[in-house]
């Protein structure tokens, strides 16, 4: 079935990070408007904008203390609605961040709920006693340490899964649930056109919050049985959209921690009501036997290519994929996944085909388009994710080395992705005149937008032609999928096929020169290269081909008969 936001390329913004109109070094609405060219160049068609609600920002916006309001550090509503219309003259949507799982410690409702056990909200949070003097249960923060906090006033714990200033609100409460309704029809209402859902499968906790099972014995256990994909949370999602979605045409993805391709065709099925599609995480390791958040490990190539092909054969035709490396939770993907140095250009490149030309929405996260990279900050004091200053300490009290802590936050810390944009080469990367609330990637002087802009064989205007060739060839967008060349380890190729026409996808993730062999089970009578990352020789030969480093090439073929 066809749908826009199935046909859409989406551009994620960070907005502390982006432009800064007013020198006080933090991005803000009005950076994000005196850009809007430079993305209605790039060819996008969605921004998804993370947070800019009311905020004290323990978790850089993700800590909201009033979902109806903007952030002072950002600008006004009026700024905001300048930007939803900027957009929209312009022929882009908005998707704002929609961050329900939790609230901050400073919002009204909680503020109400700690101030007494019997306050009307006190169960808008989920409260409970000391258990034989201790925590509840075993339950740990994503962000470390106990997910849970004792309050002093009532002599109860609030449970957290994320910092202990971002209470989890209790959505069995059916007037926490409408007073959630009640704000989404009031930003659709003004006009956004979707929302992102943040950590959205957490919604349901299982009944009597049990301990999770702790082989290892640490003092606090993972909460994913407990918290993840909950025995409620299609409930919850289908009467929100009963609700809310159902009355707009809006586009939905939700943020899943822990799910499956079988959890997915629930959530996504088209038949379910529930969501447009979701963000899964199984494809970057985290939810793997690989290793953990903090593992520096390179992924192998087959894990890569057997767990993206997963994902789109047992969604194709009953669900819808987000096609993502990078966003502003995860590292830069050309440091992660290509090399940032020698071949950054070639393999940034290599890396946007991969993603762009699989069946699915692709996700650009801002600075992906330039190929900006991992920054290497030489004191742990330059860093300012809540999340990665709460993993050195507690490493640092199990006796970890420093430099090793560092190495970890080197290749997976989330302020890689969190540096100011590159604009240009001037002083701060033209970001702000001021100070920027975090240090700019030293590298700025040669790798920035303006300089993409000029050449012709950047790696912006390869983006371009990406999202141009989406827009161009109904292919793209719907063919189905079919892995080629399973057990090579360094060529990642794929098909497509709609009708009469394959897309032919030869992408090489390494600094050697493989050969390319077509299968003889590919026949076609014509061919047209679509977009390569290299100069070809001709004659432009598909049967044989020896490929350069992190060489990409597309071709679509189509039989006359």
């Amino acid at each position: 079935m066809r749908k826009w936001w199935k046909e859409s390329v989406v551009y994620q913004i960070y907005p502390r990070s982006f432009m800064d109109s007013n020198g006080d070094g933090i991005g803000d609405l009005q950076g994000i408007i005196s850009k809007l060219d430079y993305l209605k160049e790039l060819g996008i068609d969605v921004i998804w904008l993370s947070p800019v609600y009311k905020s004290p920002n323990d978790d850089n916006g993700y800590d909201i203390s009033d979902y109806q309001d903007i952030m002072n550090e950002f600008g006004t509503m009026q700024d905001w609605e300048l930007l939803l219309q900027g957009l929209h003259e312009r022929g882009m949507k908005l998707m704002m961040d929609l961050v329900v799982n939790h609230t901050s410690d400073e919002h009204k409702w909680f503020i109400e709920s700690r101030s007494s056990k019997n306050h009307p909200k006190r169960d808008y949070y989920i409260w409970r006693q000391a258990k034989d003097g201790k925590e509840p249960n075993n339950w740990a923060s994503f962000f470390s340490g106990s997910a849970w906090e004792f309050d002093e006033k009532t002599e109860e714990f609030y449970l957290h899964c994320f910092s202990k200033k971002q209470p989890d609100l209790n959505w069995e409460n059916v007037e926490v649930r409408q007073e959630i309704y009640s704000m989404m029809k009031w930003w659709l209402d003004k006009g956004v056109d979707g929302f992102r859902m943040d950590v959205i499968n957490l919604l349901s906790k299982v009944p009597g919050l049990p301990d999770s099972p702790n082989p290892n014995g640490t003092k606090y256990a993972t909460g994913g049985q407990g918290f993840l994909n909950g025995p409620r949370i299609h409930e919850f999602l289908q009467e929100m959209q009963k609700e809310v979605l159902s009355k707009y045409d809006i586009m939905t993805v939700g943020e899943m921690p822990g799910v499956t391709t079988e959890d997915a065709l629930l959530y996504t099925g088209e038949d379910r009501k529930e969501l447009n599609m979701i963000f899964q995480f199984e494809h970057l390791g985290f939810s793997s036997e690989l290793g953990g958040k903090w593992e520096t490990h390179r992924l192998p190539l087959s894990f890569i290519k057997s767990n993206l092909s997963k994902w789109q054969i047992e969604l194709n035709g009953k669900g819808w994929n987000s096609l993502y490396f990078s966003n502003h939770d995860v590292p830069r993907q050309v440091s992660r996944f290509g090399d940032d140095k020698k071949y950054r250009t070639q393999s940034a490149k290599m890396l946007a085909t991969v993603c762009h030309m699989m069946q699915g929405t692709p996700y650009i996260y801002q600075g992906e388009e330039i190929g900006m990279t991992n920054v290497h900050f030489p004191t742990i004091e330059e860093y300012k994710d809540i999340e990665t200053l709460n993993m050195y300490k507690e490493k640092r009290s199990e006796g970890v080395p420093h430099d090793i802590i560092m190495e970890s936050i080197y290749v997976k810390g989330r302020d890689n992705a969190r540096t100011p944009f590159q604009w240009d080469d001037s002083e701060n990367a033209g970001f702000t005149s001021g100070n920027p609330w975090i240090n700019v990637n030293p590298n700025y002087e040669e790798i920035n937008a303006a300089q993409c802009l000029e050449d012709p064989n950047s790696i912006f205007h390869y983006y371009r032609k990406l999202i141009q060739l989406r827009k161009e060839h109904d292919i793209v967008v719907y063919g189905d999928y079919q892995l080629i060349l399973d057990d090579h380890e360094q060529i990642f190729s794929y098909i497509r096929t709609l009708g009469n026409e394959t897309l032919l996808v030869i992408c090489n993730f390494s600094k050697e020169t493989p050969t390319f062999y077509l299968p003889s089970t590919i026949i076609y009578d014509k061919k047209e290269r679509l977009i390569s990352n290299y100069k070809e020789i001709e004659p432009d030969e598909i049967s044989v081909i020896l490929l350069q480093p992190y060489e990409a090439r597309v071709y679509k073929l189509t039989t006359l008969s």
